[in-house]
């Protein structure tokens, strides 16, 4: 079966094709419509479609639509209530349930030809957990799921089982109770952009001490019975409201540690009654924004019950595409295939990249070696945006559209945020060979999304201070030579040179823009941001050439 998922109602508006249970194509309307997050998570913007992401997807499958068995939706208006209802401050909450009654005949119109009838709604939160326990990896028995975000219908928290490729659902918590939406309440009082830079606050949680945990544990309750409740937090009560781009102080941190850490405890506590609820199962597989807290992440790792946790690279609302499609390709028969990478979203060959560079008139080789070369300019401590293959479905870049550098300069920090127009208080990401993590990180393994953070071993921390946090940790990506060949020789070449066995690698971007997508995007990063070399596929472009032209 062909079968097209579509995520659209609140933010990160994305597409996926899966074919026989196989996801084929998935991406974010952002990297081709050049606006982060697609769409800002307001009712009015609800009717906006991922068009463009859509319309690949099915070129990158081969299809067209009149060979789609089915659309997938992932959200079901006909599970919603008033807002009042659920008491939820939101008076156009109708105006986006009304839009997504609307979706078949928007989705019609946006693809020519298509049947509405051929349009299913799928339950957010049921998205959520298809996009996780069907894609994971296989586990050898059933496999519990935990999804946790801002909302979805009617509910902000799903606890179920996989059997067999059937969801049982355990238990859901009803709004207004939600953690997503009290970490984007905490985002916006902290002067960021809520359902975009909630990474900033858990980057800011680890300057701070949680002196407000007692407060928090009143106010952020468990039920013992899968469930909990949020009571209303005056936040101006514990720390200053702080206006966009103001400046953060120690009550800031102080209140970001707090709620970070009763965020870890209440999930811990979730992830524990799902354990036992659910038959003590081996694999926890986790979705929904809140699921993209590292930290967090690692701590349900360490501290609770499973052998296993994974979870899904996209797994904020974007995954829920993909999802989508898994459920219903599952009610039509077909078994899902595990994801093998995140590496879903376009790519061009070596032919096309080179017509690239000779159209933007840019000098460049092609070494024997583009691993090898990129490994030469990082170890003399210069900069490397590295764009290859695929892109990535999801948030974090993976060695496909990455910006490099060395981890030995404690240097590195500073001119990577400044590089990127990023706050100094982020911390950035390392990427190590599978074979040599565990000499250097404690911590989950193996961990290729880069959604744990680890304790960097402490004979390590001054030789990689770039990549070690305030804390000690690092969110780490480890690379394994069977799926990622071209990055672990990029790493074992690092490493005979310097005798560092970690790159750093953050997202080949720049502050409040989507990642670069396409070889044209990655030029003109390359021509306005203090980068050395542009590794454009099996092509080599240097600073210093350009300069040298002058």
């Amino acid at each position: 079966m062909r079968v097209l998922g579509i995520n659209a109602i609140f933010h990160d508006p994305a597409a996926a094709v899966v074919v026989d249970g196989r996801v084929v194509a998935a991406a974010e309307e952002e990297r081709f419509s050049r606006r982060k997050h697609g769409k800002r998570p307001v009712p009015f913007s609800a009717w906006e479609l991922p068009e463009l992401s859509a319309a690949w997807c099915l070129d990158a499958a081969g299809l067209d639509v009149d060979s789609i068995d089915a659309v997938a939706y992932s959200f079901d208006p006909g599970l919603c209530r008033d807002a009042d209802d659920l008491g939820l401050a939101d008076p156009w909450d109708w105006l986006r349930v009304d839009y997504a009654r609307r979706a078949p005949q928007f989705l019609a119109a946006a693809l020519p030809g298509l049947d509405p009838d051929k349009v299913h709604f799928v339950p957010h939160h049921v998205a959520h957990a298809a996009s996780a326990g069907l894609a994971a990896p296989p586990g050898g028995d059933d496999t519990a799921v935990l999804v946790l975000d801002g909302r979805g219908e009617v509910a902000s928290h799903l606890a179920g089982v996989y059997r067999d490729g059937q969801l049982s659902s355990l238990h859901s918590q009803e709004l207004p109770h939600s953690l997503g939406l009290l970490y984007e309440d905490l985002t916006r009082h902290l002067g960021f952009m809520h359902s975009s830079d909630e990474y900033k606050v858990m980057a800011l949680a680890s300057y701070g001490r949680p002196k407000h945990l007692g407060l928090l544990r009143e106010l952020v309750t468990v039920t013992g019975e899968g469930g909990f409740g949020v009571d209303r937090i005056d936040w101006a009560s514990l720390a200053k409201t702080v206006p966009a781009g103001g400046e953060l102080t120690e009550e800031h941190a102080d209140l970001a540690a707090s709620v970070q850490a009763r965020l870890e405890e209440v999930i811990l506590d979730l992830s524990r009654w799902l354990y036992d609820a659910a038959g003590g199962p081996s694999t926890l597989a986790m979705a929904g924004g809140v699921a993209l807290n590292c930290v967090a992440n690692a701590r349900i790792a360490a501290e609770g019950p499973y052998r296993d946790v994974w979870v899904q690279p996209a797994a904020g609302d974007s995954g829920t595409a993909l999802g989508a499609a898994l459920h219903i390709a599952g009610g039509l028969g077909d078994r899902s295939v595990p994801m093998a990478g995140a590496d879903l979203g376009r790519g061009w060959s070596d032919g096309e990249l080179e017509a690239e560079l000779r159209r933007a008139a840019l000098p460049y080789t092609r070494p024997e070696s583009i691993a090898a070369e990129a490994a030469r300019v990082l170890a003399d401590n210069g900069i490397v945006a590295w764009y290859q293959g695929r892109s990535e479905y999801g948030p974090r870049a993976l060695g496909h559209r990455s910006l490099l550098a060395h981890p030995g300069d404690p240097e590195t920090t500073g001119r990577m945020n400044d590089v990127k127009g990023r706050e100094q208080f982020r911390p950035i990401a390392p990427m190590v060979r599978a074979e040599r993590f565990a000499d250097i990180f404690d911590g989950v393994y193996p961990s290729r999304y880069m959604l744990f953070v680890h304790q960097v071993k402490p004979r390590w921390r001054d030789r990689i201070p770039a990549v070690t946090h305030v804390d000690g940790t690092a969110r780490v990506q480890t690379v394994h030579t069977d799926t990622e060949p071209l990055v672990a020789e990029l790493l074992a070449e690092f490493e005979r040179r310097t005798g560092l066995p970690v790159v750093v690698n953050t997202s080949l971007n720049t502050a409040g823009r989507p990642m670069v997508d396409t070889p044209r995007e990655a030029m003109e990063l390359f021509g306005s941001a203090p980068v050395d070399l542009l590794a454009l596929g099996p092509f080599a472009v240097h600073r210093r050439s350009l300069a040298g032209d002058r």
